[in-house]
């Protein structure tokens, strides 16, 4: 079974090369979709690449964007023929020692799986309160606008069927930043795709430098109202095609 990580980046030349041994190791295959970062980490993804048939660099020159890169992700990862998907930071605070309990959720039946803070056994550590708490209020915010019913509707460590991100239909996406992760969810929710949280330990970043700041997260939160009323439209569109459609014997 072909299994691909995608992994959307800017700027993460001092991590990117260990989390790509580290997802190999665990004998996935790795898709890198770099908005061609200043510090150069495709150069580095191009570097292993030319070693290692199972690493693939998408080097993204416009439309730049965490949600722009993480969509197109998607399209190559079902181009190159995975059956299952995983989406993931590059940074370390999505752990890939967790991967094989999402993937093992797939198995069971799930979807779409879920690596989440907030599911019993889940933790966000190494974080001061303040930012727990931020995140929290988040989570909550968006499940009570999109009608998501996932406890950590902020995360962006998923796994996917392949069956569940063709009925995303990721080519269609349009967030450009990370909203993207609302936009999926809200997809996969309205499609009625099966949903599994599966707990991890969520931790900051070591090494290099976080590009969330505090306008990001309240851009967030508006951005939460943009998703439910594209999803809105794109359901009603659906419903009108599905009722003019002809008659089939």
């Amino acid at each position: 079974m072909r299994i691909v990580a995608t992994l959307p980046t800017f700027n993460e030349a001092e991590n990117i090369e260990p989390l790509t041994r580290e997802i190999r190791a665990l004998g996935l295959e790795v898709l890198v979709a770099d908005d061609n970062s200043p510090d150069g980490t495709w150069k580095l993804v191009e570097k292993m690449a030319a070693d290692d048939p199972g690493v693939h660099l998408l080097l993204r020159r416009e439309k730049k964007g965490r949600g722009y890169a993480g969509a197109e992700a998607f399209v190559k990862a079902l181009e190159l023929g995975a059956a299952r998907i995983v989406e993931m930071d590059a940074d370390f605070s999505h752990q890939p020692r967790f991967v094989p309990d999402l993937l093992r959720a797939l198995d069971a039946g799930a979807d779409v799986a879920v690596g989440s803070r907030f599911a019993p056994g889940g933790k966000d550590v190494d974080r001061p309160w303040h930012r727990q708490w931020l995140t929290r209020f988040s989570a909550w915010y968006a499940r009570r606008v999109l009608g998501l019913t996932i406890r950590d509707a902020n995360s962006g460590f998923r796994a996917f069927t392949r069956e569940a991100m063709t009925r995303i239909d990721p080519a269609t996406l349009i967030s450009a930043g990370p909203s993207i992760v609302h936009e999926v969810f809200a997809r996969a929710t309205a499609r009625g795709l099966r949903i599994a949280e599966c707990p991890i330990e969520f931790v900051e970043r070591q090494r290099g430098t976080s590009e969330l700041t505090v306008g990001r997260l309240l851009d967030g939160f508006l951005k939460v109202w943009r998703v439910r009323k594209r999803e809105k439209g794109k359901r009603k569109k659906e419903k009108v095609e599905l009722r003019d459609a002809p008659p089939t014997d």
